[in-house]
């Protein structure tokens, strides 16, 4: 009985962090909007953060040509 009632508290407090049973925006149209535009920037934020852990951002100073350094 005591697996059941830990696996039942369990399942809910798994629903509630999911957001299922409490939304994760506010109901409010202005302050959900502010909301949704702080989510989504960080999101597009992840590709430049990327770039610059690998250095890709940073400009070549390779030529797209051999060249040859003696005379």
């Amino acid at each position: 009985m005591s697996k059941l009632l830990l696996g039942a508290l369990l399942g809910v407090t798994m629903i509630a962090n999911s957001g299922c049973v409490v939304p994760m925006y506010s109901p409010d149209p202005t302050r959900r909007l502010t909301q949704l535009l702080n989510t989504s920037e960080n999101l597009r934020m992840i590709m430049d953060e990327w770039e610059r852990a690998w250095l890709i951002d940073m400009p070549t100073h390779l030529t797209p040509y051999r060249v040859h350094g003696g005379m």
